[in-house]
């Protein structure tokens, strides 16, 4: 036999193995739980090595501890800075138990065995979420404890390493089970764990500094802003929230992760009723808060398949709620609802007349729950807030062999930043219909077009290769939606309408003012500009262009 295959099967023997703990180290931040832990390692006479503030909270437990300065002959320094960084700490972790050479420079420098490392970090994503200063984010950034971690999880083979307060009783429960020793499967789900965690961590300190580099390039010296650069490299890393019942598919599987930002929105929410949330609602409704976030008045929003199939801002939230469903009637059933205000009581009895799948919104009154109940099937999700869209991020899609990275968009139209290009100027009802338009436009699939009249989405054309079927389409939705209000006008008649891009041809904007357009935004920049600005004066339309595009694929 091989000497290959020899240490093949030496190794699978050893990984099967079971092994005792006869001396840990515990040092943690998060300390919960922490006392009933220590005393079942007591009671299996297991010692106790700790550091700092991990020690005094033992200690007033009237639990026995070595000093961690007892150990390394070396007393803590430079406020804590430096306390298990030294030779007979990692040493005794990292030593191999079947090495004889390991062995021979353990007992040559007195280092003796770590069987069990409870280590967790300084609190650096909280202390970030609490927008300290710099000097206070840089101190809770862990050093020590990272160390500690990653040298148990690497020679897991011999030793626990311990992470998460959650996986204390499972510890208990394997020393039990296993009369006080722990078997190589546990080791290992134990070490994945902690890698997964410092992996996570180092992200949140990578991300953390992209941010003060975004800082930074927000405005140039001489006053111009300045161009974003993208790190060289960049890590994602989330905690897993729960597995879903599938993915987009019932044969694909799904699970929800967090990334620790705390974006006030569907991840976040709280959910007080309805069933599980699936990987199509969670998008959905993602969708439909994002949506409503981009408004100060009273807003709602109604979502399909991601795309918006009625938007609308007014005095209140039942007043927009109305006018958004009037937009697509047909289409907002089972659809998603978001709003940007207190669902009061009033709007909670319009909604459970139609069908729909969730309902988001950053508070609900109490008498409004007690309406909702009685569709006990909504998913009903609270936020506790709205989001800040001044704050941006990174988005990621996974592509074969890579993902694509991109800051979001955030960016926002005002009247000051519009270029007139027809012979007619737009009124100030247009001007502040093409601005709500542009804005929900940004929320569209592209090819994407979104009639709107005051304040209100009459029509949407989303996801068509060709504008001007984007175009025919809203136009077609708003015919039939002018049929089920009742009404003798075509809903566009009087609209403005905007576009994610510039129409390439003047068919799509001749398309738009057939439908009853008056005045039209788009950001322009094409070869035919010329030629969709005279079809726009042919008609008596003002346009406006904007010179920032909104695709969304």
């Amino acid at each position: 036999m091989s000497t290959q295959a020899e240490r093949a099967i030496i190794d699978h023997t050893n990984a099967k193995q079971l092994f005792g703990i006869k001396r840990a180290l515990i040092s943690v931040s998060d300390k919960t739980n922490l006392e009933k832990l220590a005393k079942k390692l007591k009671s299996l006479n297991v010692e106790i090595i700790s550091t700092g503030g991990t020690a005094s909270l033992l200690k007033e437990h009237s639990i026995e501890v070595t000093d961690i300065a007892d150990v390394t002959g070396f007393p803590e320094i430079m406020d804590g800075r430096v306390k298990t960084l030294h030779p007979k700490v990692h040493g005794g972790i990292l030593a191999k138990r079947s090495n004889e050479a390991h062995t021979q420079a353990m007992n040559e420098h007195n280092i003796a065995p770590i069987d069990l490392v409870i280590a967790n970090l300084y609190p650096f994503e909280e202390t970030v979420r609490n927008e300290a200063d710099t000097d206070t984010c840089i101190e809770n950034i862990d050093i020590g404890g990272p160390t500690l971690i990653r040298a148990a999880a690497k020679n897991h083979h011999g030793v626990v390493v311990i992470t998460d307060p959650k996986d204390y009783d499972s510890l208990i429960e394997t020393l039990d089970k296993h009369n006080g020793q722990t078997t190589y499967a546990f080791r290992q789900k134990m070490a994945a764990k902690a890698f997964a965690l410092t992996a996570r961590y180092d992200a949140a300190i990578t991300a953390w500094f992209a941010t003060i580099e975004q800082k930074k390039n927000m405005a140039s010296e001489n006053g111009e802003d300045a161009v974003q650069e993208l790190p060289n490299k960049i890590n994602f890393a989330g905690t897993l929230k729960q597995t879903l019942r599938y993915g987009e598919n019932p044969h694909q599987q799904a699970a929800l992760y967090l990334d620790h930002t705390d974006r006030p929105g569907v991840t976040l929410a709280s959910q007080i009723q309805g069933k599980e949330l699936s990987y199509n609602n969670i998008n959905d409704t993602d969708a439909a808060f994002e949506l409503v976030s981009e408004f100060e008045d009273p807003a709602v929003a109604i979502i399909k398949h991601a795309n918006p199939c009625g938007v609308a801002t007014g005095e209140n939230i039942f007043d927009a709620y109305h006018k958004a469903l009037r937009c697509d009637p047909v289409s907002a059933f089972g659809g998603i609802i978001a709003t940007n205000r207190i669902l009061d009581v009033q709007t909670a009895e319009e909604i459970i007349k139609t069908f729909c799948e969730v309902i988001i919104a950053p508070s609900i009154e109490n008498d409004a729950l007690s309406i909702l109940e009685k569709k006990n099937k909504i998913r009903v999700l609270t936020t506790g807030s709205m989001p800040d869209n001044k704050q941006s991020f990174y988005t990621m899609k996974k592509v074969a062999g890579g993902f694509l990275v991109q800051d979001s968009d955030f960016a926002v139209v005002t009247k000051d930043d519009l270029e007139i290009v027809t012979d007619r100027e737009p009124t100030e009802q247009e001007l502040e219909d093409m601005l709500f338009a542009f804005k929900v436009v940004k929320h569209v699939k592209s090819n994407a077009i979104v009639y709107a009249k005051d304040l209100t989405t009459v029509g949407i054309g989303a996801g068509q290769m060709s504008r001007i079927d984007s175009s025919r389409i809203a136009a077609e939705k708003a015919a039939i939606a002018t049929e089920k209000a009742g009404e003798e006008v075509l809903l566009t008649k009087g609209s403005v309408v905007a576009s994610d891009a510039f129409f390439p041809f003047a068919d799509g904007l001749i398309a738009a003012a057939e439908a009853g357009v008056t005045a039209v935004i788009q950001p322009g920049g094409s070869i035919r500009d010329d030629e969709v600005i005279a079809a726009a004066n042919d008609r008596g339309l003002a346009m406006a262009f904007t010179k920032i595009r909104h695709f969304r694929h």
